[in-house]
């Protein structure tokens, strides 16, 4: 078995990305709501500061912000996997193992996890997310994509509306594997 490494640094900065387990599925931006509840409950029992989000229909990208003194993510992701999960219609394909674990089949059982260096990593990273739709090939302006924190970060001021309309390939260095 693969031994996994995290970097769990109290108060930090990390960049996640979450796959669901069917590449093909379109359940995160069919049921975006039920997501978007389950990081609310998850927030309010264990807080956190999403710094930048985009849902695409089979994964979403996240940076968030972990308050002073507290490490642990891993169980913020296994209370809102298991909260999105219990609120969709079951169906999906399940696997001996995950039957025998009593999972659904909803999930990758993990996720990438990246921790943020500095401002300039920061930056980088939250670009990265918001340019993701295009990256995709979903849709040709970042700011058509009506799942994403772009448009939060439009009305602050962050942003222009027009961000990155002019780039003609995202920088995708960073963030998923090849």
């Amino acid at each position: 078995m693969t031994a996994y490494r995290r970097n769990f640094i109290p108060g930090g900065c990390f960049f996640f990305t979450v796959n669901l387990a069917n590449r093909r599925s379109r359940l995160l931006t069919e049921y975006v709501e039920v997501l978007r509840f389950a990081f609310r409950e998850t927030r309010q029992r264990h807080p956190f500061t999403i710094d930048a989000m985009v849902v695409l229909p089979d994964h979403l990208h996240v940076v968030w912000t972990m308050p002073e003194g507290d490490r642990d993510f891993a169980t913020r992701w296994r209370l809102i996997k298991s909260t999105f999960s219990r609120n969709v219609v079951a169906g999906e394909p399940i696997s001996a193992s995950r039957a025998a674990k009593g999972e659904r089949g909803i999930w990758q059982r993990r996720y990438w996890e990246h921790t943020i260096r500095d401002e300039n990593d920061f930056a980088r990273h939250i670009d990265y997310v918001h340019i993701n739709p295009v990256k995709h090939g979903l849709v040709t302006r970042v700011g058509d994509w009506p799942h994403s924190s772009f448009h939060r970060m439009v009305r602050l001021g962050i942003y222009p509306e027009d961000w990155a309309c002019d780039v003609a390939e995202p920088d995708s260095r960073f963030g998923e594997r090849s």
